[in-house]
């Protein structure tokens, strides 16, 4: 039997690289596409050491260029099919910084909502085809709820999320499964700038998305408590919401 094959768009993330790390404890085949080859590569490398009986393969790509995105789908998909793609990347920006600056607030958007959306959809068009396999994309609790402390980069994930709402609507009667992961503050380089107290260690966060991916769950927060947590938050009254300090 062949090796389970497996994209990672954004494989030098911290969670993508941990997520990594549980699937190759298996003999799977790995394709790391990020911005930076040497980041990547440097992450392929290790996997490599971790599981031999592993085929792991680094590439560089645009993230915010449609064709170049397109192309890329096409060639992973041309010979051999993928089991699983996994979106990854993102950036966290400072909310302040972005409401001085147009450039980083359109920066972040991009990132965070369009290029996630655009490599959904090119690999989502491929497994409809086919007729099988799992597409997960990281999104946020921050998409949840506009928050003052947040809201350039909420409004990206929350733009990720009613995409994968609409995607999971189209491929309903399929076997294709979709996944929306939702993590809440995890310690990570991207949140190295913020308290860390309260944060979820990223090994935690990557065993839930690895989880749910193999179940085909539709949506999954990580870790689990924040469920709950932005139930409570979508579900303030606006008097009550405006006057906190979130």
């Amino acid at each position: 039997m062949s090796k389970p094959r497996i994209v990672i768009i954004g494989a030098s993330s911290a969670i993508a690289e941990h997520c990594a790390r549980l699937w190759v404890r298996a003999a799977v085949e790995l394709i790391l596409v990020g911005r930076d080859l040497v980041r990547v590569s440097r992450v392929a490398a290790d996997l490599r050491v971790r599981s031999p009986h592993s085929t792991v393969t680094a590439l560089e790509a645009s993230f915010n260029d449609p064709g170049a995105i397109a192309r890329l789908a096409s060639a992973l998909t041309a010979e051999r099919p993928v089991d699983v793609v996994l979106i990854a990347h993102g950036s966290l920006p400072v909310q302040k910084d972005c409401e001085s600056d147009l450039s980083m607030a359109c920066d972040a958007l991009e990132v965070n909502g369009v290029s996630p959306v655009l490599f959904a959809e090119a690999f989502a068009g491929v497994m409809e085809t086919r007729g099988k396999g799992t597409l997960a994309v990281i999104g946020s609790v921050a998409g949840d709820r506009g928050r003052k402390t947040n809201y350039v980069y909420g409004a990206a994930k929350g733009m990720v999320e009613r995409y994968v709402q609409g995607l999971q609507h189209r491929l309903a009667n399929s076997a294709v499964k979709v996944v929306l992961i939702k993590p809440g503050p995890t310690a990570t380089p991207m949140t190295s700038h913020l308290p860390q107290h309260g944060l979820a260690p990223v090994e935690q966060a990557a065993r839930r998305i690895v989880e749910a991916i193999a179940q085909g769950q539709p949506v999954v927060y990580a870790p689990v408590k924040w469920w709950l947590i932005m139930m409570v938050i979508r579900h303030l009254p606006r008097a009550i919401f405006n006057k906190l300090n979130i």
